[in-house]
């Protein structure tokens, strides 16, 4: 680790290709990451706040692969990317933009997957490993193994104390590790490769999905009991985003397949008092979904001497009979990579697409189905404002 050089920035027309997209810690505000530095947006009202535009060795370029903020402040952690990196994908620097320079670097011997960043911890990603850093004195404080992770699947809490989540050391396990109580415990998710993740903003829970793509599953991330089992559809998918409302108890959920999902998260029977989500709220939510065949399932039961005289037991019905649905949906378009947030009104969600296309969506809690389009922009046109 080291301290770099000065590294000027230069602003231009538009940047080519988004390289990657994230959100901020509470919704709102997302950065891009391009083949020529990095951009920042807020959704509500829409406008790019900020342009960073590098060149590489004077030869243009200057990708960066990884862009990460720090809530309220100039910091960002960056990453090299594309064909022709700023940086090398092997360090993570430390930008901060009042001074327009970076201020501090981290170097690996291998490349860098995902970063995070809070207002006092840096957690950086490697393939088989994740590091933990104080932000006040940028010291390494605790060091993890994980399963291979090509992804930089890891979440940490946005509010309250520091919890992380991880992959585990087993296939289709997740570690969470909760700082304040000083506990680490390994959690099974699912039996296929986990493919993403999500936590609570107070880390009290967490949400999976596997390379099936099929099922997301809802968990309490104290002892990891399953609270709930999500139906995004039956086929293959691969999931994009996860992505919990940090002001009502709903999970918004991206795929390839072209549809956005937002689901109903129900603990009413839980002891968990969560970031706000009071019983009365949890209670006055419409009951989530089943699945469309449930009138089958009620045929079933209501016709048990019947099903007992064909020699059918209602015991063996397909399970995901009972799976819960989405209570709203969105399309996007199929094959790309969206992420999801919640936005700043009631009922509204974000979409951005890495096609450089931002949705402001509103859906109904209650009647469910499609979600309204309120605003559609091209990003990768927008003027700095």
């Amino acid at each position: 680790m080291a301290t770099p050089s000065d590294s000027n920035a230069v602003v231009v027309e538009h940047p080519k290709t988004f390289l990657n997209l994230s959100f901020n810690q509470g919704g709102g505000r997302f950065t891009a990451a391009t083949n020529e530095g990095f951009m920042v947006f807020e959704t509500d009202p829409f406008t790019q706040t900020l342009r960073r535009t590098f060149s590489s060795n004077g030869r243009g370029g200057g990708g960066i692969g990884i862009a990460q903020s720090l809530p309220g402040s100039n910091i960002y952690a960056l990453v090299g990317g594309g064909p022709t990196t700023k940086f090398p994908k092997n360090r993570v620097m430390i930008w901060d933009d009042q001074l327009r320079r970076c201020a501090y670097e981290f170097s690996y011997r291998s490349e860098v997957m995902s970063v995070r960043l809070r207002h006092d911890r840096i957690v950086v990603v490697l393939p088989q490993k994740i590091k933990v850093y104080d932000f006040s004195d940028l010291k390494l404080v605790h060091e993890m193994v994980t399963e291979h992770n090509p992804k930089g699947l890891c979440e940490i809490s946005k509010t309250g104390p520091f919890v992380l989540l991880s992959l585990g050391l087993q296939k289709g396990h997740v570690t969470v590790h909760d700082y304040y109580r000083r506990r680490n415990k390994q959690f099974p998710a699912h039996d296929s490769d986990i493919a993403c993740l999500s936590l609570l903003s107070d880390g009290k829970l967490f949400a999976t999905a596997s390379t099936k793509g099929t099922l997301i599953r809802v968990f309490d991330s104290t002892d990891g009991s399953l609270l709930q089992e999500l139906r995004r559809g039956f086929e293959r998918a691969e999931i994009h985003s996860l992505s919990f409302c940090p002001t009502a108890p709903r999970l918004a959920v991206s795929s390839d397949k072209g549809t956005v999902h937002v689901f109903n998260v129900n603990i009413v029977d839980s002891n968990l008092r969560i970031n706000g989500w009071l019983n009365a709220e949890l209670k006055e939510l419409a009951p989530a979904p089943v699945s469309r065949f449930s009138f089958i399932k009620g045929s079933f039961i209501s016709n048990h001497n019947c099903i007992n005289n064909v020699g059918i037991n209602a015991g063996y019905l397909p399970k995901y009979l009972s799976y819960e649905w989405s209570v709203a949906h969105f399309r996007v378009k199929e094959g790309l990579r969206h992420m999801v947030s919640f936005g700043k009104e009631k009922n509204t969600l974000d979409i951005i697409g890495i096609d450089g296309r931002l949705y402001r969506c509103k859906f109904d809690p209650e009647a469910g189905g499609e979600m309204t389009t309120l605003e559609s922009h091209n990003f990768i046109q927008t003027e700095l404002n």
